[in-house]
Order: C-alpha cells, then structure tokens, then sequence
C-alpha cells in the first residue's frame, strides 16, 4: 500500500497495518502546540508522522530502531533524529541529554507513546494511549507492547560529523538504559535486603542492650531512609558491593554490580564516572554527589548512597553502593517527613532550646527546609545547626553569607550563598560564578536559586575542581575572603557611589545614594560610581545653557582613538549642532552616547560622550608628536592643565559659543598646537586678504596652513614677537630676526608656486601690521571677542589701487569691516554693506566717488564700512524681522567702532600729550 500526496515524496504504509491514520496523527502530535511549534514542524507534519510510521514497520523485541536525518537525504525532514523503543524510564532526558552533550541543539521533542501489537516484529496495530482519568487506559490491548516513539527536531546548523557520532552514540545510550530497567527490579530488592539487614543490627543491638557504633545515625533511622527512597523518592541506577581487601582497599565484589555499575560497564572508576568510596573510619549511611554527569538521566549529577557492610563481628568489612537520582517529589518533601533527616532537624531545634512549633521553631524550620537535599544528608547535626542558626542571625541585616562544604571522595565544593533578596540578579549570579571557580580552580559550575517572599535569597553553587587541582582552601580564613569576594559581587552601583563618596569625604553617603537613581542604566553600564562623582561635581556647576567639556583617552584605546565629553546645562542638543564642531578639528566622530541625568533641583542635564578618531596621517602630521601620549594614563575627569587637553576643549567652547567661527583652520589647534584665539588670528589675516582680492580663495589659504603647521605656528610666533606688549624691547627684535629667518627657509623649502605666494602673501601681512588689540584685556581679564588689524597699506603688494595711508580691519564671527584712511587728516562716513565676500571693494569704490566729488572741500578722505555675516533668520513677520536685523546691525556696528577704537590713540586735554591704547606696541 502507498500513500502519496502532491508534490511530495511517497510514503510507504506498512504491509499489514490496520488502524486509521489520520486518528493515529492527531493522536501523534497531541502534545504539540501547534501555535508554538516552529515552522518547520507545523508545515511537515504529516511526513514527520508518515515516516516515522515506516520507521516503526518492524521492530524485533526488545531491540530499539533508530534513524538519523540529515538535510540533503531526500526526506525532507532536514536534520532530525526518530527512535522507536519500549518505553521505559529517563529515555526523553537521556536522549535529549546525550544530543546536546554532542552538540546538537534540539528545536522540538515530540514522544508520543502507544500500545503496539507485532506479529514476529511487523506492526499491525497501533492503539493511543487513553485514560479514564482513574489511571485505566480502556483501549488498552491484550498482547500490546508500550512502545516510546520518539522525533527530535535538530537545527539546521547541526554539523555533519556530530549526525554521524549519533549513528553510533545513541543505540549504546539506549542499550545502557535499558540495562537499567532490567536491572531495576534486582536493585530495589537488593535496597530492601540492606534495609531488612539494618532493622536486624538495630534489633540485634537493642536486644543487647548497647547502641551500634554507627555514628550519630541509628540503623533503624537509615533503614527507614532506604525505604523512604523506594517509595518512589529515587529513581535507581546502578549498585555494586565493595569489601575491603587485606590492604583496606575497597574492592568490587565479583558479580554484585547491577545497572550502570554491572560488572560488563565501563564505567567503574573510570576517566568519565568517578564512584566514591569511604574507608573504614566512616559514618553508617552516606550520600555523595558524583563529580560526572550521568548520560542516563539528562544533565544531572547521581547521587551516591552508600551503606557501610559490617562483617560477623561487626566491624566494617565494606559498603553497599547505590546510585542514581532524587525524584521531584523527594526534591520537595517536607524534611520532618524524610527518614534520618528528620531525626536530625528535631535535634537542632531542641539544641536552640526553641519548640518546633514556637515562632523561632518554625523559622529554623523554613530554613533547613530550603536546604538543598544534598546538604541535609551530607552535614551531621552540628553542621546543621551552626548553618541554621547563621541564617537565622543575619536577621534584618543586608549582608552575604557564605556557607562551604568540600566533598573529599568527589572533588566537589558545595557553597551555599545567602544574600539580600533585592540584590540577586543574574549578573550578580553570574559573577558569583566566575569568583567561585576562579578561587576553587573549578573547571564546572552548577547552581539553582531559591528567590520567595523572604528577606533573603539563597543560591547553591556546586563546583566540580580540576583533577589536577591542588588543596581546596575552605578554612574559616578562606571562607571569610571568598564572602568578601562574593559581597564585592552583590553591591549595586549605587552602593559603590557611597562608599566613593565616604571615602572623598563628600558627605552622607545615604544623599549619594539618591544622586545614583539620577544616573540612567546605560551610564551605570558605561562608567564606574568613581566617575560619576567627578560628573556630579561637573554637572552641579552647570546653569541653563551652559556647558563643560572633557577630553581624555581609554586605557586599551588604540592609537589616535580619544573620548570627547559635552557636559549640557538645560535642554538637549542635536547631533547636527555638534558634529560640525568637532570635525572642523579634522578628527572624525565614530560613535556618541548620550546620557540624561535628572538632579534634585529640576534642570535637566546631559553628557554627551563622542569617540573620535585622529587619522594618522594627522598624527603623523602634527608638530606635536605626542598627542596620544599627552592624553594616556590620565584619570578619567582630573582638571585639563596644558596642552591638547586643554586646547581642544577651549577651541570647542569657543565655536560652540561663537567666538570663533567652524572651518578647517580649527584643524591648526592639533596640527600647529595653537590655541584657538591664535588661530583666528591667522583667519582673520585670510578673512583680509580674500577682500583684498588675492587670487587663492580662502579654501586654497586653508589648505596650505593646514598642510604646513610649521609655518602657521612660525606665523603666530612672529606675531607675538612683534606685538605681545609682554615680550617688548631688544629681546624681541632678536627674536623676530630668527623666526623671519626661518620662516623664510620654511617658505623656500615648499615645492608648489602657489603655496609660496600664499606663504608669503601671509608673511607680507604680518609684517605690514602696525598695531593690534590682540594683546587687550577688560578689567575681568578677558581677551576682546573681535581682533582688530592696523595696516600700512603701501607695504601690502597684493591691495587694489588706490591705497590708502592707513587701514584698519576688523573681524569677529559676527562682524568683519574696513576703515580706509587716505591722510593724517581726512574724513568719511561708515557703511553698512550687504557684500559679504567683497564688502572693501564697495567701500573702495565709495571713496573714488568720494575724492572726486569733493576734491576742492577736502585734500584727502576717509571712508569705512561693515558686513553682518550673520543675519537672524527669516520668521515671516515681516516687522519683527525688520527689527531683528537692525537689532543685529546695531551689535554689529558697536563692535566694528570698538575695535577701531581700541587701536586710536588718545589725547590727554589737560597737558595735551598723545595716550596711545594699553596693551596695544
């Protein structure tokens, strides 16, 4: 019989099967939601189903079938891998478990189970299994077989060699599992023989009025425990008898192995599955974790339960080993319920002198309930109620207490972490995690966290330790460093800003604390609290508007890669306002973070963080060599003193405030290492010469500064020489002796004709300057924000005819103007010109009109003007744009007069002597 759907692949149905398919698919995918399964899934249904029909066609029994998928066979169903098997115990976790050990990842697991009747291994009828709900299956066959059918969906991704490990890996799996379930019923007699054997020593030893010397365990307490494990507490893997040969070495007894322990496993004592093994001087019932995981049941560590033998004379003659796993309904047992354990609990109540049924009774109660199990049946009474009590006297106190235990036959450190309920997050996990197998040279770590209404949280770590570690530390001193450690891990940033505060004597540190909820998560992430107080001095000083400014550079930056900080008073700024500032230092912006932080007193502030990248061809090309080095190894918000760190930051305040005007001369202040004011002196000269007419635009003049900071820094020097009123005299002529010298040998040295004429059209005009205002200060101190230039034109090659006598040039980033002089005497009105690129050429032109027209009233003239270069823009009101440009033209006009006026000389009326301007040579 074949069965084909369009556009598909046939399928064939197995000869003799009786049943109705499209039940039994229904029934197949039952447990599947379809709404979550993933696509691939939902859409193949109906092959997934059919082939793995096929699959199951013939089974001999007893003997498991198994298909691995793979993308490219044909089938469609891409990586997967289905079996069909008895169904049996841990066979989902196990198979699921053993796939993800190799590697693979399993998108979806579908298991359903069926009563299956075959006739010599052939199917014939497959019956889904249905429940009354009283545990009665009523479709239930005579003669079925419960048969596990198992379809595990791989990623795409899983590789090719790990499918092929499954052809092999997976029927040793199933073989072990099944060797398992035989064995299962040999080893819970066997369980319930060592517990007939206790109850007889226990009688034995009560007949004769004497205890056993077992310990603190009584006989009668363990059989009990044995019991309680076959009471559907413990799923068993395995067990074997060990005797202590004539050296006390404890020896296998041939033929007493049972399931992963049989005598034909390899697995005893073995590289993968280390079984532990006490000596003689050791307590009546044990119970260990094994250091491997079992490949039998997920990916859980076994647990080893260990009975000691004692011979006719009663001596310790061996042990009786079972291992295997604590079911969900033991993991969750009330402890007063479980043998041993509650005999134990009882007396750590009584020795706190409180009733279990007080309220401190019931408190020790909760505690020891939260125990992991494999604590409650490794520590003895006294080990339980010094960790009980600790607990319990951490009380209302927002500390971290760590509790350690080391198993020496496993290798394994038990640590139980106590700590505030609020303070547990996976990141604080997380780093418990890496400390604990850092200080125990741990090479796995496992965990599970218990987080409930209650004050505090508790985590379980278990860390297995290399093999070749050395001695575990868990001494009183070991452990009290390793809390410390994990209380570093557990304090929140917030914390960590007080305790900073305390410590810079910034006052309470409970105010610190509420200055951390200012700061938002993405700045707690980026910056530590130490930084943070440096911004919250930085920030508390900023008013509306206002701004500070940080450059600094990461420790592991590499070269030429700097941190750019804006600190904002007020509202926030756009992207596009900034960019043009920083790139006009000819460094790129490669990244921005911006951080809002909200103080108690309602102004907003922000920090602007920006990475910058200096090329290299502008670190190689900079005077200053050092730039990197000059920003390396300083502390991130220690006050900027000299150099780069101080420059870049002013030269940004001062475009950002308009003092100095965003264009590619600002590249000067990394190039040349100038400070901005002296780089708007070399603009101002460039503002100068493109009105008087010079051939090379401005853009032409930049370039050639900026390829040649040498003679742009020599410019300056010899600008200072000439006119720093603090550097006047014979010192200074020498001074500009050498640094014309060398600016001529700078200039010889170009290639280019046109960078020579530039050169030396800037070195003309600098020499042709006879006063300035550069040098002026107010009574504040502070530098003009405008510079003004007084020339003799005559020794200015490149200025139109006529020249006149006297020239002065005003510039700001707000205002540029000229004022012509054409005698010691003359007269003239003032322009206010509309011509930004060529405004001198108008106002030259104003004074030929003005020589002809009144050339018999006056010998000479004089005529001025200036420019508004930027004029507020146009809102639609056409009255109130009217006022504001003559608002502006106003403020404009004032500053031009001023800088005339800082470089006229004055006359004293009473003795009539000629005062010329302060500062001004």
């Amino acid at each position: 019989m074949m069965i084909s759907r369009t556009g598909e692949d046939v399928v064939e149905v197995p000869e003799g099967f009786r049943g109705d398919l499209t039940y039994l698919e229904v029934a197949y995918f039952r447990h599947v939601d379809s709404g979550a399964a993933l696509p691939t899934v939902t859409a193949q249904s109906d092959r997934i189903f059919r082939h793995h029909l096929l699959l199951a066609s013939m089974r001999p029994p007893g003997i498991p079938v198994i298909r691995v998928y793979r993308p490219a066979d044909g089938t469609g169903l891409g990586a997967a891998v289905q079996i069909v098997n008895d169904d049996m115990p841990l066979l989902v976790e196990s198979v699921v478990a053993t796939l993800r050990r190799m590697g693979a990842t399993a998108s979806e697991v579908i298991h359903p189970i069926f009563d299956v009747i075959r006739a010599d291994g052939r199917l014939e009828s497959v019956i889904p299994r249905e429940s009354d709900g009283n545990g009665h299956d009523p479709l239930a066959a005579v003669g079925a077989v419960r048969e596990s059918w198992m379809h595990v969906q791989l990623t795409a991704s899983t590789p090719a060699a790990v499918l092929d490990r499954m052809e092999s890996a997976l029927p040793a799996l199933l073989a072990d599992l099944r060797q398992i379930v035989d064995d299962t019923p040999a080893m819970w007699a066997t369980e319930r023989a060592v517990a007939a054997e206790l109850d007889a020593v226990a009688k034995r030893t009560a007949d004769d009025g004497r205890s056993a010397a077992t310990g603190s365990d009584q006989p009668a307490d363990c059989a009990e425990l044995l019991r309680w494990l076959d009471d559907g507490h413990f799923t068993m893997l395995g067990y074997a008898r060990y005797r202590f040969d004539a050296a006390g070495t404890p020896v296998k007894a041939p033929d007493s192995g049972f399931g992963i322990l049989r005598d034909n496993a390899d697995v005893d004592g073995g590289a993968d599955f280390d079984v532990p093994l006490f000596g003689k001087d050791r307590p009546l019932l044990t119970l260990t974790q094994g250091t491997a995981i079992a490949a039998v049941h997920g990916s859980v560590h076994p647990y080893f339960v260990g009975v000691t033998d004692y011979d006719d004379a009663g001596a310790v003659a061996g042990e009786r080993l079972f291992v295997g796993m604590f079911t969900v309904t033991a993991l969750h047992e009330n402890i007063l319920d479980i043998p041993v354990i509650e005999r134990r609990v009882r007396r750590v109540i009584e020795w706190a002198g409180f009733d279990l049924n007080s309220f401190s009774g019931q408190a020790m109660l909760e505690v020891m309930q939260a125990f992991p199990r494999v604590e409650l049946f490794s520590s003895d009474a006294r080990r339980l109620f010094d960790t009980t009590t600790a607990v319990l006297n951490l009380g209302l106190r927002r500390q971290v207490r760590l509790f350690l235990r080391e198993d020496e036959h496993s290798r394994i450190v038990s640590c139980l972490v106590y700590l505030p309920r609020d303070r547990y997050t996976t990141a604080v996990r997380l780093a418990m995690q890496d400390i604990l197998l850092r200080e125990f040279d741990g090479e796995f770590i496992d965990y599970s966290a218990r987080v409930t209404e209650s004050d505090l949280a508790n985590v379980y770590f278990t860390i297995r330790r290399r093999a070749d570690a050395g001695w575990a530390d868990t001494s009183e001193a070991g452990r009290r460093t390793i809390q410390e450690l994990l209380t570093a891990a557990t304090r929140t940033w917030a914390d960590r800003l007080a305790e900073a505060a305390t410590a810079d004597g910034l006052g309470d540190p409970a105010v610190a604390k509420r200055y951390a909820d200012a700061f938002p998560d993405g700045y707690k992430e980026d910056f530590q609290p130490r930084d943070a107080l440096v911004d919250l001095r930085r920030l508390e000083r900023l008013a509306d508007g206002s701004i500070d400014l940080q450059l600094y550079r990461e420790p592991a930056a590499a070269p030429g890669e700097w941190r750019f900080a804006l600190y904002v008073g007020g509202e926030g700024i756009s992207l596009s306002r900034v960019l043009p500032v920083l790139q006009s230092l000819g460094v790129e912006v490669v990244d921005e973070r911006p951080y809002r932080i909200d103080l108690p007193d309602g102004l907003p502030r922000w920090i602007y963080v920006f990475g910058l990248r200096a090329e290299p061809e502008l670190l190689r090309g900079a005077l200053d060599q050092g730039l990197d080095a000059s920003l390396a190894g300083v502390a991130y918000g220690s006050q900027a003193d000299e150099g780069i760190r101080r420059r870049v930051p002013d030269a940004f305040a001062a475009m950002w405030f308009g003092r100095a005007e965003t264009d590619g001369l600002n590249e000067l202040v990394l190039r040349a290492g100038l400070h901005w004011r002296a780089v708007t002196v070399l603009r101002a000269y460039a503002k100068y010469l493109q009105q008087a007419r010079f051939p090379y635009s401005l853009a032409n003049i930049t370039r050639v500064l900026i390829q040649h900071p040498n003679a742009a820094k020599s410019f300056i020097e010899l600008f200072e020489a000439y006119f720093d009123p603090d550097n006047a005299g014979g010192a200074s002529d020498e001074r500009v002796a050498e640094i014309e010298a060398r600016l001529n040998a700078q200039i010889d040295a170009v290639v280019s004709l046109d960078t020579d004429r530039i050169l030396r059209a800037m070195l003309r005009l600098i020499r042709a300057t006879l006063r300035t205002n550069y040098f002026m200060r107010d009574s504040a101190g502070a530098a003009r924000e405008y510079v003004s230039f007084k020339f003799e034109p005559a020794a200015i090659p490149q200025l139109p005819k006529p020249k006149p006598q006297f020239e002065i040039f005003v510039y700001s980033p707000r205002v540029e103007g000229v004022h012509l002089r054409f005698g010691a005497v003359a007269r003239g009105g003032l322009r206010w010109s509309d011509r930004l690129e060529d405004f001198r050429t108008e106002i030259l032109g104003l004074v030929k009109a003005q020589a002809v027209k009144n050339a018999v009233i006056v010998p000479v003239g004089a005529k001025g003007g200036f420019v508004v270069k930027d004029p507020p823009a146009v809102t639609g009101d056409a009255a109130a744009d009217r006022q504001a440009l003559r608002d502006e033209g106003v403020a404009c006009y004032r500053t031009f007069i001023s800088g005339l006026l800082d470089l006229t000389d004055n006359v004293n009326h009473a003795d009539g002597v000629i005062v010329a301007p302060e500062r001004v040579v």
